[in-house]
């Protein structure tokens, strides 16, 4: 039986919750530390009910106990996470940010996990970014001479909590940052639409190239073998419309429902990059339980 490495959670809102969720289930994994500020919050409540250490020290919770953890997730906010990274850093701690604060490594899983696992400050970039760079990034692997790529995310209201409404520049720079880093192109621009629709809609992201003379066939391959080898960790990632071309421009669309964890299923944009997140997590543990061997 395979060890669990330690991990904690800064920030108890839906976030922090539903990674403490995932983590019950994760092989690998095993929350040792809850930390935020209100004890009386529905997080807290959650973790604490199902016997998981909480404190309302925030990091100082982990500041105070380095040893409570090996891996940790700072759900908080972009502003908290520049305060807390040089901390965690002198800990030695192997740190996922959930914020777009953009100091660590932007990670997607499906692109680079191996270099992320090798540093000590991971940024899973934006729920949008995890969507869209996979397709954008299995794209440009047919026409690297792809110079311009525009994505647009639309999500439910209801799942863009205060956070999320706070950080919307910041979640377009890291988005467009992320976009011009992988697939190398020099022009991107990301949006995001909030729709207030009742009964709520799942997550949906489109991607539109401009490129000439497309090779369909060869992007329809790696897109199919980009959403199967995702679909691995983000169950709900589904391709919803193949690639289209017309007048110039190529356009892809996916569609991202929950799991459920914690949040509802049509909050899909908070599950794909807490499911990202997770396995990085599930990827770094492996490689210190195989150093140990």
């Amino acid at each position: 039986m395979i060890k669990k490495v330690t991990v904690g959670i800064v920030g108890t809102g839906n976030i922090g919750t539903d990674l403490l969720m995932k983590i019950q289930r994760s092989k690998y994994l095993e929350c040792s530390i809850f930390a935020g500020r209100n004890l009386a919050s529905s997080g807290m409540s959650r973790a604490a009910s199902m016997g998981v250490r909480v404190s309302d020290e925030g990091i100082d919770a982990i500041v105070n106990q380095p040893d409570l953890c090996q891996i940790v997730f700072d759900a908080t906010s972009a502003g908290s996470h520049l305060i807390h990274a040089p901390i965690l850093k002198s800990l030695g701690k192997f740190v996922i940010d959930m914020t777009p604060a953009k100091i660590g490594l932007l990670c997607v899983p499906e692109v680079n996990l191996e270099k992320a696992i090798n540093s000590n400050n991971v940024n899973m970039i934006t729920c949008g970014g995890q969507a869209s760079i996979p397709l954008a990034y299995a794209i440009t692997k047919v026409h690297p001479e792809i110079n311009y790529i525009e994505t647009v995310s639309t999500i439910a209201s209801r799942s863009a909590g205060p956070g999320t409404r706070i950080n919307i520049d910041e979640y377009i720079e890291a988005t467009e940052k992320g976009l011009k880093k992988f697939c190398k192109v020099e022009n991107a621009k990301a949006m995001i639409n909030l729709n207030p629709a009742n009964p709520a809609i799942d997550m949906q992201t489109s991607v539109l190239v401009e490129v000439d003379n497309p090779n369909i066939k060869k992007i329809e391959l790696e897109i199919d073998q980009m959403v199967s080898r995702i679909q691995r960790y983000v169950p709900g990632y589904k391709l919803v419309l193949h690639p289209t071309y017309d007048s110039g421009r190529l356009l892809v669309t996916v569609r991202v429902q929950g799991v459920g964890d914690y949040l509802p299923k049509f909050a899909g944009n908070l599950d794909i990059i807490n499911c990202a997140a997770i396995n990085v997590a599930e990827h770094y543990a492996l490689k210190l339980v195989e150093g140990v061997k």
